[in-house]
C-alpha cells in the first residue's frame, strides 16, 4: 500500500514539474527569432574602453530608443537587450523618468493592437525592472496602431511599425 502511495506521489511531482518547465512566460510565441527578456544580460559589454567613461559602442547603444518587435510579438531581440542595458544603467544612476511608448502595425483590431503595444512596452519595462531600474521610474503608454511611424501596408513599413519608444 505504502509503496502505491509513494508512486502516486512521484507521479504528481513529476507532473507538477513538467507543467511548471512547460508553462508560457505570458508572451506571443512568434518562434521568429525572439530571445527570452532573462537571457543574455550584459551580452556583448566587454568592459573595453570604460576607463574613460564611456565607449564608442555604449554611445551607440544609448542612441537606440526603439526597439523593434516580429509580427504578433511582445518578446525582446537581442538588440534591444544590449542598448536596454546601457539605459537601464542610465536610469539607474540618474535616477529619471521615462515613458516606454507601445506601437503596433495596422494589422488586428482596434482593441488587440492596444493591448499589443502594451504587451511589447511592459516587456521593455519587465526587462529594466530585472536590471535595476525602479518601477517608479517607468511609465507605459500604448497607442497600438494609431501612431504609425511610417505609412504604408507594404511589410517594410509594417516592420518599422511594430517598436516601443523610449521618450525621455
Amino acid at each position: 500500500m505504502e509503496v502505491i502511495k509513494f508512486g502516486k506521489m512521484a507521479a504528481l511531482v513529476v507532473a507538477f514539474g513538467v507543467v511548471v518547465g512547460c508553462s508560457s512566460k505570458g508572451g506571443d510565441a512568434s518562434g521568429t527569432g525572439a530571445v527570452d527578456p532573462n537571457a543574455g544580460y550584459g551580452a556583448g559589454t566587454s568592459g573595453a574602453g570604460m576607463d574613460n567613461g564611456m565607449s564608442s559602442e555604449e554611445a551607440s547603444l544609448r542612441a537606440v530608443t526603439t526597439f523593434y518587435f516580429e509580427y504578433d510579438s511582445s518578446e525582446l531581440k537581442q538588440e534591444a537587450m544590449r542598448s536596454l542595458d546601457v539605459h537601464a544603467k542610465d536610469l539607474k544612476s540618474a535616477g529619471n523618468r521615462v515613458v516606454l511608448e507601445g506601437h503596433t502595425d495596422e494589422r488586428g483590431t482596434r482593441e488587440y493592437n492596444m493591448a499589443l503595444g502594451e504587451r511589447r512596452a511592459a516587456a521593455v519595462q519587465r526587462y529594466l525592472v530585472l536590471q535595476g531600474v525602479s518601477p517608479g521610474q517607468l511609465e507605459l503608454v500604448s497607442y497600438g496602431e494609431e501612431k504609425p511611424s511610417v505609412m504604408g501596408s507594404g511589410e517594410e513599413s509594417m516592420a518599422q511599425n511594430r517598436r516601443v519608444e523610449l521618450r525621455k
